[in-house]
């Protein structure tokens, strides 16, 4: 299955997508303004979906907003989970952050974007005026989507309560994140995270044997099987729900993999015209124009 926010028609609508992408269903949802979260909260209760409120049409007519246009508390993100990523950060200035070995004795790198910035999978994002950042960078993501909520959930039993996978981009401005010496504000400039284009149920993908790969351009950029995480899914909601309950709704962006612009030498950070597209295979793409 997979679910989708649309517009159409001058309405926002939710619904469900075709095994091929091509078509979408809307399906009756009294706020559609919320995206596909009413849908998981419904099935997280216990109910089904509720029936067709109109005529199927093709993808290409409608305007794919977020799935979920608003996260209902923001989304929780991992960095430095890709062992390969933690080791070409290594040369920069995070290389005090610690490093792939480090992690791997540790604990995950969680940080926050908020709601407020997710956009698009297909929307333009403003780059900031000069004088707030220069260094714009791109991080290709899989993010899971909770679908049954709970506190201090075991890792043994954290794919239960998975509902679904979507993409983001983790897009990050660099130098606020180093002005400020912590990541709030260079996360969660206005724009700042592009989902989508739907969310694959987990019945129809294993989150965790899949493939993450970024371009610039046309360039291929990232490249890097989601079985490399340093982390696994498991673990990294096993980590976010220790004395949190986490929510039907709930999104964890998993981390990227190397070859970020900041990973370069010198770093190659995105400019006006810019086009970024991320690919997770068995979802789909996003692909945004920065602007």
């Amino acid at each position: 299955m997979r679910l989708a926010s649309w517009s159409w028609g001058g309405r926002d609508h939710v619904g469900t997508v075709g095994a091929d992408g091509r078509e979408l269903t809307p399906l009756a949802c009294p706020d559609a303004s919320r995206g596909v979260l009413p849908l998981i909260e419904a099935l997280a209760r216990g109910e089904g979906l509720p029936p067709p409120s109109g005529a199927r049409l093709p993808t290409q007519v409608a305007v794919l907003r977020a799935p979920l246009p608003r996260p209902r508390r923001g989304l929780f993100c991992v960095g430095r989970n890709y062992r390969a990523h933690a080791q070409e950060l290594a040369g920069t200035v995070f290389r005090d952050a610690g490093d792939a070995a480090a992690a791997e004795q540790g604990w995950p790198m969680v940080f926050t974007k908020f709601a407020e910035c997710v956009t698009g999978p297909y929307d333009a994002v403003r780059l900031p005026r000069a004088e707030v950042s220069t260094q714009i960078d791109y991080e290709s993501e899989l993010a899971v989507v909770i679908g049954r909520g709970g506190c201090d959930i075991a890792r043994s039993r954290a794919m239960d309560h998975v509902f679904g996978w979507t993409i983001v981009n983790d897009v990050t401005a660099r130098d606020i994140q180093q002005r400020h010496q912590q990541w709030d504000l260079g996360k969660n400039l206005d724009g700042f995270c592009p989902m989508g284009p739907w969310i694959v149920s987990a019945d129809e993908l294993d989150g965790r044997a899949t493939r993450v790969r970024g371009w610039v351009n046309g360039e291929a950029r990232q490249d890097a099987r989601t079985s490399d995480m340093l982390f696994d899914v498991p673990t990294l909601i096993e980590t976010c729900s220790r004395g949190i309950t986490l929510l039907p709704g709930d999104v964890i962006a998993t981390g990227t993999p190397a070859g970020v612009g900041m990973g370069f030498t010198p770093p190659r950070w995105l400019r006006a015209g810019d086009v970024v597209r991320i690919e997770v295979d068995g979802i789909g793409h996003i692909e945004n124009r920065f602007a």
